[in-house]
């Protein structure tokens, strides 16, 4: 099991990524949402925005108004973000779930 530090490095590694590729991503996803990320086996949360196609003002506490939510496990999470778990075989085999609208979850698509 990751702990809580190495789910939150995890993250940030992922927010710092997608900024790196910022007009990519802003090409590919050009909404403004709430975020929300849980992970069930540490029973933490983190939450923030995603701003076309960056993560910002993330902090550890759950939302539960969140317009995306992600649930995972926190070994899943690291593994998701590090590449070594595909997202969509993983989501198929329900390793991790991704609550939100149809239109929303055909552009988080994109980034994958």
């Amino acid at each position: 099991m990751a702990t809580e530090e190495e789910c939150q490095a995890a993250l940030q590694r992922l927010a710092g990524r997608l900024a790196a590729n910022a007009e990519q991503a802003r090409e590919r996803l050009d909404f403004d949402r709430t975020l929300a990320c849980r992970i069930t086996d540490l029973d933490i949360a983190y939450h923030g925005r995603l701003v076309d196609g960056q993560i910002q003002d993330l902090t550890a506490g759950d939302d539960p108004k969140a317009k995306i939510k992600l649930t995972s496990t926190s070994d899943d999470l690291v593994a998701l973000v590090d590449g070594r778990l595909n997202p969509a075989s993983a989501w198929a085999a329900g390793r991790f779930k991704i609550d939100a609208g149809v239109l929303d979850l055909l552009k988080l698509r994109k980034l994958l």
